[in-house]
């Protein structure tokens, strides 16, 4: 199940680039879903690991990212925050692949 949540992570990544260009309103609301729940799990499962710090920082990205009370950033802070955000999700599964190496 752990491996699977990075994978997913990895996607979600790939999802938010995909955000950098122009899509339906509808992509941006899925993704927006989707990263909620996926930093939700992820928080779940730091905690589960004691890691406090990554727990915090995943349930901010839940509550940034969650569609139903929208935090309007504006286009560019969106896409400087989707970037960033996808570079942490692939830093964190390259980091969990090579400690399990």
């Amino acid at each position: 199940m752990d491996n699977i949540l990075y994978k997913v992570g990895l996607g979600l990544a790939v999802a938010l680039i995909i955000c950098l260009f122009p899509m339906p309103y509808g992509y941006y609301s899925l993704v927006r879903f989707v990263a909620m729940i996926v930093f939700g799990c992820m928080a779940f499962k730091f905690y589960q690991e004691n890691n406090i710090i990554l727990s915090v920082v995943a349930v901010s990205l839940a509550l940034l990212f969650q569609p139903f009370f929208k935090v309007v950033l504006g286009r560019t802070m969106w896409n400087i925050v989707d970037v960033i955000v996808a570079v942490a999700l692939v830093l964190l599964w390259y980091n969990r692949r090579r400690v399990k190496e």
